[in-house]
This record gives C-alpha cells, sequence and structure tokens, in this order.
C-alpha cells in the first residue's frame, strides 16, 4: 500500500516521496528541477517516469544481484563464467603443449632426432652407437657396379674403390641435424638425409680399376710405392705406358653413392692412352719421404708404468699414398681416422690391466724377505682422442712423440706374510739348512753347480713346481741331456732344483762342486732330497747364499 508523506517546504520547493518501499524520491516531478533530467534517465533510476512524477512497485528477491541502481545482473556473471573457464582450458593445453616439448627434447638430447634417415632408413631415437652399427652396414652395402663399352662389368664396394667412410664424422652429422631449431627438432614430419662421409684414395682407385678393366699387356701402370714388411720401410716399384680407365665416372658415382648409399650406382668405364703416369725417380722420391716417420719413435704413455711405441708397420697404415696421374707425381696424406681407430682400440687393449696386490714375505721382525707377486696399479685409460691431434701432427711432420694418455690409475696394496720356514743353500760349506722361526732344524750336504758357466746362482726364490719323479733334460754345449728318473725334484729358480743324485754320492760327500758339480741344481742324497720335497711345500724360501769354493769342502 502506498503512503505519501507531505514535507515542509524548503526555498518554495517540495520533496515528495512515493513508493511501497517507502524510499525518498530524490526528484519529484514537482520540483522545478524535474525538467532538467531527461525521461532516459529517469527510466534508469529504477524505473521512475518522468510524467507520472512516482516510481512502481517491483519485486525482488535475496538471490537476485543487483546493479548499481538496484537492476539484476545476471546475464553479466555467467559471461563472466564462461570466460574463466575457456581462459583455464587454452591455458593447460599450452603447458601440456610445453611440456611434452620439453619432454621431447629431453628424450632426444642424446639421440638422433626426428625425421632423420640416412641411406632411406629412419633413425630417429638412435643412440650413437646404434647409429655407428647403422653407418658401418650402409658403407659395407654400398655398392657401385662399373661397366665398359666391350660388355665387361664389375659390382664394387666402397672399400674396394679406396673410399675410407668415417664413421665418426658421420654420426657426429646424424647426430647434429636439425638441432638449430627447437621446433624443426622434434618435428617428425621435418625430414632430413645425411649421407656418409668419406674419402678417395685415388691411388687405390686406379689400381682396382687397372686390375679389372686394363688387360695386363696393355695397361699403363704408373710407378707406385709399397710398404715392404720384410725390410720395414717403403720401396718404389717402376711403371710403364699404357692404356688406363678413366677415373671421373667412377669418382661421381663414388660421389652419389656416399650422398645417399641406399641405391645401387652405376659408372660406365672409358679409356685413354699415356705415357708412365709417373715416373720412377718420383716414386722413389715419395717412398724416401715416407720413410722418415720411421726415424723417430711415436710412443703412447699412461702415466704409471706403461708405454706403447707405435710399431712401424702401424705407422706405415696411417700413410696414405696419392698418385697424381696429371702432375705425375705422389704426394703422401695421413690417415686421421686409421689412427683414431688405433688409439682407442689397441692402445687400451695393451695399457689397461687389473690391480695386482703385492705379495711380501717378511721375517719376524717385519723386514721383507723376498716379494713373491710384485704389486701392479690398475689402469684404464680413457679420452683416447684427446692424443689424436699431438700424434697426426708427429707423424705428418715427420717428427717423433712420446704423449701421455689419460687415465684411471688405482694404487695396488702391500699385503705382507711371515715366513716361518726356509731353506738355506750354503755354497761356500756346500750344505742345506732348514731354519724354522729363523731356528735351524736340518742341515743337508750337497753338492752346487760346477765352476765355470753351471754354478749355481746366488739369490732369494721360492719353490714352485715339484715332482715325486721325472726324466730330467739338461741343455749343454754338446746338446740335450736327459737324466731319466730323477727322484723328489723340487723346483725354485727357473731349471734349479733340490733334487735326488743316484749318480753323484761322491761328489755330495764331499762339497765338491768345482770337480764333480751339476749343472746347476742341488745334489743331495735320495733320503733328504725326499725331506725336503715333504716338508717344503710350494711357496718355501730359499735363499742361496755364500761363494764358490775352490775344491771339496769336506
Amino acid at each position: 500500500m502506498s503512503e505519501r508523506f507531505d514535507a515542509p517546504e524548503f526555498g518554495g520547493f517540495a520533496n515528495n516521496a512515493v513508493g511501497s518501499t517507502g524510499v525518498n524520491n530524490p526528484v519529484s516531478p514537482a520540483s522545478p528541477f524535474a525538467a532538467d533530467v531527461p525521461a532516459e534517465r529517469v527510466d534508469d533510476a529504477g524505473g521512475m517516469f518522468a510524467e507520472a512524477g512516482f516510481v512502481p512497485e517491483m519485486e525482488t528477491t535475496d538471490d537476485d544481484e543487483l546493479g548499481p541502481l538496484g537492476g539484476p545482473v545476471i546475464a553479466h556473471n555467467t559471461k563472466k563464467r564462461i570466460a574463466v573457464i575457456v581462459g583455464s582450458v587454452v591455458a593447460l593445453l599450452l603447458v601440456v603443449c610445453a611440456l611434452g616439448i620439453l619432454g621431447a627434447h629431453m628424450y632426444y638430447k642424446d639421440k638422433a632426432a626426428p625425421g632423420v634417415t640416412i641411406g632411406g632408413q629412419n633413425v630417429a631415437g638412435k643412440t650413437s652407437d646404434e647409429l655407428r652399427q647403422i653407418v658401418a652396414r650402409q658403407a659395407k652395402g654400398s655398392k657401385i657396379v662399373l661397366a665398359d663399352a666391350d660388355g665387361h662389368s664389375v659390382s664394387a664396394g666402397l672399400k674396394d674403390l679406396g673410399v675410407t667412410v668415417d664413421e665418426n664424422q658421420t654420426v657426429k652429422n646424424l647426430m647434429g641435424v636439425k638441432r638449430d631449431n627447437a621446433f624443426v627438432e622434434i618435428n617428425p614430419f621435418s625430414r632430413r638425409s645425411v649421407g656418409l662421409v668419406g674419402r678417395t684414395d685415388s691411388y687405390v682407385l686406379n689400381g682396382y680399376l687397372n686390375k679389372h678393366f686394363a688387360a695386363e699387356h696393355d695397361a699403363a701402370m704408373p710407378s707406385s710405392i709399397t710398404f715392404d714388411g720384410g725390410k720395414g720401410v717403403f720401396v718404389a716399384s717402376e711403371g710403364h705406358g699404357g692404356r688406363i680407365p678413366r677415373t671421373a665416372p667412377v669418382g661421381r658415382a663414388i660421389a652419389a653413392a656416399l650422398s645417399d648409399p641406399s641405391d645401387v650406382r652405376r659408372a660406365q668405364v672409358s679409356y685413354e692412352t699415356i705415357d708412365m703416369p709417373i715416373s720412377l725417380d718420383a716414386a722413389q722420391q715419395a717412398a724416401a719421404e715416407a720413410n722418415k716417420r720411421f726415424e723417430h719413435d711415436i710412443v703412447v704413455t699412461d702415466g704409471d708404468t706403461g708405454s706403447v711405441t707405435v710399431p712401424h708397420e702401424v705407422v706405415a697404415s696411417w700413410i696414405k699414398p696419392e698418385a697424381d696421374l696429371l702432375k705425375g707425381r705422389i704426394s703422401l696424406d695421413f690417415d686421421k681416422p686409421a689412427i683414431s681407430h688405433y688409439l682407442n682400440a689397441e692402445v687400451p687393449r695393451q695399457l689397461n690391466h687389473d690391480i695386482v696386490a703385492q705379495q711380501d714375505l717378511v721375517d719376524h721382525s717385519g723386514k721383507v724377505i723376498l716379494t713373491s707377486v710384485k704389486g701392479v696399479n690398475g689402469v684404464r685409460v680413457k679420452d683416447c682422442d684427446s692424443v689424436l691431434d699431438q700424434i697426426y701432427d708427429a707423424v705428418t711432420d715427420a717428427q717423433g712423440v712420446s704423449v701421455q694418455i689419460p687415465a684411471d690409475i688405482t694404487k695396488f696394496d702391500v699385503k705382507q706374510t711371515e715366513v716361518h720356514t726356509r731353506v738355506v743353500v750354503d755354497k761356500t760349506k756346500q750344505t742345506a739348512t732348514v731354519y724354522q722361526d729363523d731356528v735351524a732344524q736340518k742341515t743337508f750336504p750337497v753338492c752346487t753347480g760346477k765352476t765355470g758357466e753351471y754354478e749355481t746362482p746366488n739369490g732369494t726364490f721360492l719353490i714352485y713346481l715339484r715332482y715325486a719323479t721325472q726324466d730330467m733334460r739338461t741343455a749343454t754345449r754338446s746338446g740335450v741331456v736327459v737324466t731319466p728318473g730323477v727322484n723328489w725334484v723340487s723346483y725354485f729358480n727357473g731349471g734349479v732344483a733340490f733334487h735326488a743324485a743316484y749318480w753323484n754320492p761322491d761328489g755330495i760327500a764331499h762339497g765338491d762342486a768345482p770337480g764333480q758339480g751339476s749343472h746347476g741344481c742341488i745334489n743331495m742324497y735320495d733320503a733328504d732330497a725326499r725331506w725336503i720335497y715333504e716338508n717344503c711345500p710350494k711357496g718355501t724360501l730359499v735363499e742361496v747364499v755364500g761363494s764358490q769354493p775352490s775344491g771339496p769342502v769336506r
């Protein structure tokens, strides 16, 4: 129900309030200011009608949101919610994409990128080792069919034609392609084909073509150089004039095969007649230049005790004579991949070894009597190519060099074992005394090696081999002497042993080494040699001391 309140006049103006809610009307139509308020503004202000001068009743609920002037804003909030949802979905998709790209980069970090091929084979995701195997297969399987106008043809591999494929560089190229753009790198639809990296030895190529396409009687042969393993040097061989196959068409086929090893290539062989392509004098000069590489050694050390001196035949395999038929000369090139292969294959084989603990035999005071096993440090060489350039430069410049290759070295331990039993052979007295903890237990008469070249050598040794009975063989100036049925043999220094000497009782009785001495062994009575055999096992310490007597000592 509407109520009307009459307000007092202020300055001749009336303030009227109309409405079911009892809210004062800020501007009454009866006011002189009513004419200044546009109808649209009045409508906006809570639905007032300028002409009627009253505010209509409006039903509202507690759940409705009101605008600045009391109107509902439901549609506006719905649009805001939709915008927030759409924005969240887009942001989530961007995060997922970013994570996917990051994950792909991490996965392919040490692998060939998607879309990379060699010889038609997809190598995406392959590691360096896997790529190296693929490259080796591609190089081995690549073929070139050579044919001439006479109908003669032959199928040759790259190696046959003097092509050396650089597997390491090819693998680097496969791993490095597409890395310049982060998005292209992981895009499998962006494809890149990588070829083999190789070089052709024209000397080998000419030799192959002459062998298969030039008849021996009319083929032109350049003077050449080869390594003579028996002499250990390069030697020159004289050539002659005649017909030779042209190499240019074959060279183009080789280049195409390296670029794409998936297809079998073909080359037409043609001929030309020439004088002796390279003179004997030119070949001799080239041989002399190559042989300068043998005047100085190339040595690789491990920083410990190991070293490898590169053999001349290996150095020779690094030297590649290049025959320039047009200029009539032989130049020398040097095979860096072959040097790298030697460093990574042969050098570790010779320098790497496991750790060996040293075994020292000591007396009761701890003094070392004998090192039974010499200690060896563990060595593992690494980063072999770090010295590649030094060796390559030395070979190129015909200079010797000693390089230290990086290595992990593990120091050996020393283990000590106290000796309780030892046998002391005294040449001066011609006796053998067995000691237990430095206390003499038994002393036996003996006869040691004969004065001169057969004297028993002094030193400290260990019993290492024993026979109850043996046919002994002794090398003498007149030949090998065989003594059958020798009993109770205990070797302690190479071929020197304690043993029974049934043929020399008088020499043992008198200790007559000068007159009736052995070939170096310790002659004993049968019972005494048996006691040594039964009571002094392998590992028993033997000391030979004293000096050679001038005559019988007993």
